[in-house]
Protein backbone atom coordinates (compact mmCIF):
# COMPACT_ATOMS: atom_id res chain seq x y z
CA UNK A 1 0.00 0.00 0.00
CA UNK A 2 1.15 3.55 -0.69
CA UNK A 3 2.63 5.15 2.39
CA UNK A 4 1.59 8.77 2.84
CA UNK A 5 4.88 10.16 4.13
CA UNK A 6 5.97 13.40 2.50
CA UNK A 7 9.63 12.47 2.98
CA UNK A 8 9.39 9.52 0.60
CA UNK A 9 10.88 9.64 -2.88
CA UNK A 10 7.99 9.93 -5.39
CA UNK A 11 8.23 10.82 -9.04
CA UNK A 12 7.05 10.20 -12.58
CA UNK A 13 9.64 8.85 -14.99
CA UNK A 14 10.04 6.98 -18.26
CA UNK A 15 9.48 3.23 -18.33
CA UNK A 16 12.66 1.15 -17.88
CA UNK A 17 13.13 -2.40 -19.16
CA UNK A 18 13.18 -3.75 -15.60
CA UNK A 19 9.67 -2.27 -15.08
CA UNK A 20 7.97 -4.38 -17.76
CA UNK A 21 6.77 -7.23 -15.53
CA UNK A 22 5.30 -4.92 -12.87
CA UNK A 23 3.64 -2.63 -15.44
CA UNK A 24 2.19 -5.56 -17.41
CA UNK A 25 0.82 -7.12 -14.22
CA UNK A 26 -0.67 -3.76 -13.22
CA UNK A 27 -2.26 -3.45 -16.67
CA UNK A 28 -3.90 -6.86 -16.34
CA UNK A 29 -5.08 -6.38 -12.76
CA UNK A 30 -6.53 -2.92 -13.39
CA UNK A 31 -8.33 -3.97 -16.57
CA UNK A 32 -9.94 -7.00 -14.97
CA UNK A 33 -11.10 -4.97 -11.96
CA UNK A 34 -12.28 -1.87 -13.86
CA UNK A 35 -14.03 -3.77 -16.64
CA UNK A 36 -16.12 -6.45 -14.94
CA UNK A 37 -18.53 -6.16 -17.88
CA UNK A 38 -15.85 -7.69 -20.15
CA UNK A 39 -14.81 -11.31 -19.53
CA UNK A 40 -11.42 -11.55 -17.79
CA UNK A 41 -10.32 -13.97 -20.51
CA UNK A 42 -10.23 -11.07 -22.97
CA UNK A 43 -7.57 -9.27 -20.92
CA UNK A 44 -5.67 -12.48 -20.16
CA UNK A 45 -5.65 -13.35 -23.87
CA UNK A 46 -4.12 -9.93 -24.71
CA UNK A 47 -1.61 -9.91 -21.85
CA UNK A 48 1.43 -11.26 -23.74
CA UNK A 49 0.84 -8.95 -26.71
CA UNK A 50 0.57 -5.88 -24.46
CA UNK A 51 3.65 -6.94 -22.50
CA UNK A 52 5.67 -7.27 -25.71
CA UNK A 53 4.54 -3.82 -26.89
CA UNK A 54 5.41 -1.97 -23.66
CA UNK A 55 9.12 -1.50 -24.46
CA UNK A 56 8.15 0.08 -27.79
CA UNK A 57 5.57 2.46 -26.33
CA UNK A 58 5.76 5.87 -24.68
CA UNK A 59 5.06 4.98 -21.05
CA UNK A 60 5.48 7.00 -17.87
CA UNK A 61 5.39 5.36 -14.46
CA UNK A 62 4.57 6.75 -11.03
CA UNK A 63 7.19 5.46 -8.62
CA UNK A 64 7.30 5.70 -4.84
CA UNK A 65 10.34 4.29 -3.02
CA UNK A 66 11.28 2.03 -5.96
CA UNK A 67 7.75 0.61 -6.32
CA UNK A 68 5.52 1.38 -9.31
CA UNK A 69 1.94 2.24 -8.34
CA UNK A 70 0.67 3.54 -11.66
CA UNK A 71 1.47 4.28 -15.27
CA UNK A 72 0.17 5.98 -18.38
CA UNK A 73 0.70 4.90 -21.98
CA UNK A 74 0.68 7.30 -24.93
CA UNK A 75 0.60 6.83 -28.68
CA UNK A 76 1.13 10.33 -30.04
CA UNK A 77 -1.80 12.36 -28.67
CA UNK A 78 -3.81 9.22 -27.86
CA UNK A 79 -3.89 7.99 -24.26
CA UNK A 80 -3.77 4.20 -24.35
CA UNK A 81 -4.71 4.15 -20.68
CA UNK A 82 -3.98 5.33 -17.17
CA UNK A 83 -3.59 2.51 -14.66
CA UNK A 84 -3.29 2.87 -10.88
CA UNK A 85 -3.01 -0.02 -8.43
CA UNK A 86 -6.25 -0.71 -6.60
CA UNK A 87 -4.88 0.19 -3.16
CA UNK A 88 -3.73 3.59 -4.42
CA UNK A 89 -6.77 4.70 -6.40
CA UNK A 90 -8.22 8.06 -5.31
CA UNK A 91 -4.81 9.10 -3.93
CA UNK A 92 -4.04 11.52 -6.78
CA UNK A 93 -1.70 9.29 -8.79
CA UNK A 94 -3.93 9.22 -11.89
CA UNK A 95 -4.25 13.00 -11.78
CA UNK A 96 -0.47 13.40 -11.46
CA UNK A 97 0.13 11.09 -14.43
CA UNK A 98 -2.49 12.93 -16.48
CA UNK A 99 -1.04 16.34 -15.57
CA UNK A 100 2.40 15.08 -16.59
CA UNK A 101 1.26 14.23 -20.09
CA UNK A 102 -0.87 17.38 -20.35
CA UNK A 103 2.43 19.21 -19.85
CA UNK A 104 4.01 17.56 -22.89
CA UNK A 105 1.06 17.48 -25.31
CA UNK A 106 -1.11 20.23 -26.82
CA UNK A 107 -4.08 17.91 -27.22
CA UNK A 108 -5.05 14.50 -25.86
CA UNK A 109 -7.64 11.97 -26.98
CA UNK A 110 -8.85 8.66 -25.56
CA UNK A 111 -11.61 6.11 -25.56
CA UNK A 112 -13.35 5.05 -22.36
CA UNK A 113 -15.96 2.35 -21.95
CA UNK A 114 -19.33 3.86 -21.06
CA UNK A 115 -19.80 1.28 -18.30
CA UNK A 116 -16.51 2.35 -16.71
CA UNK A 117 -18.25 5.29 -15.05
CA UNK A 118 -15.42 5.91 -12.57
CA UNK A 119 -12.95 6.54 -15.41
CA UNK A 120 -15.47 8.51 -17.44
CA UNK A 121 -16.17 10.86 -14.52
CA UNK A 122 -12.43 11.20 -13.84
CA UNK A 123 -11.75 12.37 -17.40
CA UNK A 124 -14.74 14.75 -17.40
CA UNK A 125 -13.53 16.24 -14.10
CA UNK A 126 -10.06 16.66 -15.61
CA UNK A 127 -11.34 18.75 -18.52
CA UNK A 128 -12.03 16.15 -21.22
CA UNK A 129 -15.11 16.47 -23.40
CA UNK A 130 -17.08 13.72 -25.10
CA UNK A 131 -16.73 13.97 -28.87
CA UNK A 132 -18.74 10.94 -29.93
CA UNK A 133 -19.87 7.42 -29.12
CA UNK A 134 -18.51 4.24 -30.65
CA UNK A 135 -18.49 0.49 -30.12
CA UNK A 136 -15.23 -1.32 -29.43
CA UNK A 137 -15.10 -4.00 -32.12
CA UNK A 138 -13.00 -6.36 -29.99
CA UNK A 139 -15.35 -6.39 -26.98
CA UNK A 140 -18.68 -5.13 -28.33
CA UNK A 141 -18.78 -2.60 -25.46
CA UNK A 142 -19.99 0.95 -26.03
CA UNK A 143 -17.39 3.64 -25.51
CA UNK A 144 -16.96 7.39 -25.62
CA UNK A 145 -14.29 9.14 -27.63
CA UNK A 146 -13.04 12.02 -25.48
CA UNK A 147 -10.70 14.94 -26.12
CA UNK A 148 -8.76 17.44 -24.03
CA UNK A 149 -7.23 20.72 -25.21
CA UNK A 150 -5.78 23.39 -22.94
CA UNK A 151 -7.78 26.55 -22.50
CA UNK A 152 -6.55 29.32 -24.73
Amino acid sequence: MLIRNTNLKRFIRDLHSEDIDRVADLWLDCNIKAHAFIPAEYWIHNFDMVKSMLPLAEVYVYENENMIYGFVGLNGEYIEGIFVSKECQSCGIGTQLLNHIKGIRNKLQLKVYQKNTRAMHFYLREGFEILSEDVDEATGAKEYIMIWQPER
